[in-house]
């Protein structure tokens, strides 16, 4: 009786009660190919707090959609605007009335294009505009500088991939006051994925189609001319003078694939060289690279990378963008300048030479990328998710 007579009414007033709405995110961006700002969208859907936040997923271009299986399998609705080109006006239609009738409360922006449509869609604040910032500015057209700059204050907040990121935007004297604050979300691998010891080698080894003993170089990325991969094939072929059976593994695809298979004939490298394709298994194949090599002209934070460190295999990388907020010099690996074959083989073959040094350096990067921590940067963006609706 005493019990019943006292009892909590804040316990009595719970029954019943129903739970507010989630709020809803869509997330937008250009493609859901295989590069990196993607394999970041669907890796940071595994991180989603699916009680705290409804989210949906657009892109524009129906050709990128190789990682919409596996959105839709997390069970995240996944709208394709249908643009048969960037300046097919068509898109802008079918987001508005996406954005209208999905009553979204946030849309997340992650390249330019779609974000400074969005931005201009957005009215009185609604939906509220959040933009990640993947890429430097300077190597963005001009018109894509101009408009970025035009529509930029209407983003609530922005995160910056990396400090260089940051740094590149530039805000106009006359309106820096109006301008969001910019915030720098180091993404990174999603270590639980990760695959490391003999027998992650072997199983490797298998799928790259290479012996399990003798050396193997690797990179990830694709075939553009930012990526580059041209200076590392000349590198590669200085390295290969000294290293007859030393193996190369390009996983990628891209407009300039038949250029560079030409380069390598013109190179004599056939024998040399994997073109492993475009793939959905990297973190399978990188135990099987003793080098991972990323020769990029730019970068804003390349998760390739991140994710060959947490694998523990030592790296040869452009001192690009973000790349030396990752790795130091001389520690997780050598950094060197871009578009110089030279350099680029002599420090392939510093490593490739010493297996000390390489297990020294693959250790580091596995302590390194603890710090770069998939999961952490979801944490941090659904609280500014959380900051900026609560702001409104």
């Amino acid at each position: 009786m005493a019990g019943s007579t006292h009892a909590d009414p804040l316990n009595r007033s719970r029954i019943g009660a129903v739970a507010p709405p989630r709020p809803r995110v869509l997330w937008l961006t250009k493609g859901l190919g295989r590069g990196g700002t993607e394999r970041l969208l669907v890796g940071g859907a595994l991180f989603l707090d699916r009680d705290r936040f409804d989210v949906e997923v657009a892109y524009l271009l129906p050709w990128k959609d190789a990682f919409v299986p596996e959105l839709e399998s997390q069970g995240i609705a996944v709208h394709c605007l249908g643009a048969r080109r960037l300046a097919d006006p068509r898109w802008v239609t079918r987001l508005r009335r996406l954005v209208r009738t999905g009553g979204f409360d946030i849309v997340h922006t992650h390249m330019p294009l779609p974000a400074v449509t969005a931005r201009l869609m957005a009215r009185h604040g609604v939906p509220v505009i959040v933009h990640t910032e993947h890429n430097l500015w300077p190597r963005y057209r001009w018109a894509t500088r101009w408009a970025n700059s035009l529509t930029y204050r209407r983003n609530r907040a922005v995160i910056a991939v990396s400090g260089a990121v940051a740094d590149s935007i530039r805000r106009p004297r006359r309106r820096a006051a109006t301008w969001p604050s910019v915030e720098i979300v180091h993404h990174g691998a999603d270590l639980r994925a990760v695959r490391r010891g003999h027998r992650a080698r072997a199983e490797a080894r298998v799928r790259l189609q290479c012996p399990l003993d003798g050396l193997v170089v690797g990179t990830v990325g694709n075939f553009t001319r930012k990526k580059d991969q041209q200076t590392l094939l000349d590198a590669f072929a200085i390295v290969a003078r000294a290293h007859p059976a030393l193996r190369l593994v390009l996983v990628g695809s891209g407009p300039l694939e038949s250029e560079l298979r030409d380069a390598v004939h013109r190179l004599d490298l056939e024998s040399s060289v994997n073109f492993a394709g475009s793939r959905d298994d990297v973190f399978e194949l990188l135990p099987g690279f003793d080098v991972f090599v990323l020769s990029s002209r730019h970068e804003g934070l390349p998760i390739s990378l991140l994710e060959a460190l947490a694998t523990g295999v030592p790296c040869v990388a452009s001192a690009v963008g973000g790349i030396p907020e990752v790795m130091a010099d001389g520690r997780e690996g050598f950094l060197v300048q871009p578009g110089d074959p030279v350099a680029l083989a002599t420090a392939l073959s510093r490593l490739l030479e010493a297996p000390a040094l390489r297990a020294s350096m693959g250790a580091a990067g596995i302590e390194r990328t603890a710090d770069f921590d998939l999961e952490r940067a979801m944490q941090r963006t659904q609280q500014l998710y959380d900051d900026v609706l609560s702001a409104r």
